[in-house]
């Protein structure tokens, strides 16, 4: 099966190897702040990609930001059916430096904790405009969604990210 575009309306045909050799980096961090798993973000890039190879020869502009909504819209299908709960892990929480990082890490690790706790469509938003540095009219594209959404959405996420127990506790004087 041929896996390049056909010119469509921009005149433009991306080689479907090519578009991943070059953007999976990039595809892979937004799956990784997504699902805050390695693992899991490897696979919903792989399903991502595997999607879009198939439907390839339609896309006419844009073939990132198809896939990203490919990626968005498959990690909101995942976050459905998966269990959210805790999992083990084998690393230790680090000790304080000589720089005393030991509570930034702590304060990051809260910060991603709280993130992790958002609604999936509050999460999604804040991904793609604070750590993709998408603009409001791109998220809102991207996501199917309209402007006011987008505001919303990361008005919301806001309000519950100061209200966080975990965030607090790192703000209050020890």
């Amino acid at each position: 099966m041929d896996s390049s575009v056909e010119p469509g309306r921009s005149g433009v045909a991306v080689d479907f190897d090519d578009f991943v050799a070059a953007r999976s980096t990039q595809l892979l961090r937004t799956a990784y702040l997504l699902t805050r798993d390695h693992d899991r973000a490897e696979d919903l890039l792989q399903t991502a990609l595997a999607r879009a190879w198939l439907s390839w020869h339609r896309i006419d502009t844009d073939p990132e930001g198809y896939v990203r909504r490919i990626l968005v819209n498959t990690y909101a299908t995942w976050w459905r059916r998966r269990w959210n709960g805790e999992t083990p892990t084998s690393r230790l929480p680090e000790a304080v430096d000589e720089h005393g990082r030991a509570e930034d890490d702590s304060l990051r690790q809260d910060l991603w904790a709280a993130l992790g706790r958002l609604p999936r469509g509050q999460r999604a938003v804040i991904v793609l405009r604070y750590f993709e540095d998408l603009t409001e009219a791109e998220t809102a594209r991207l996501l199917g969604c309209s402007l006011g959404t987008v505001k919303s959405q990361t008005a919301r996420a806001f309000t519950r990210l100061r209200i966080d127990d975990a965030l607090l506790e790192g703000r209050r004087p020890r």
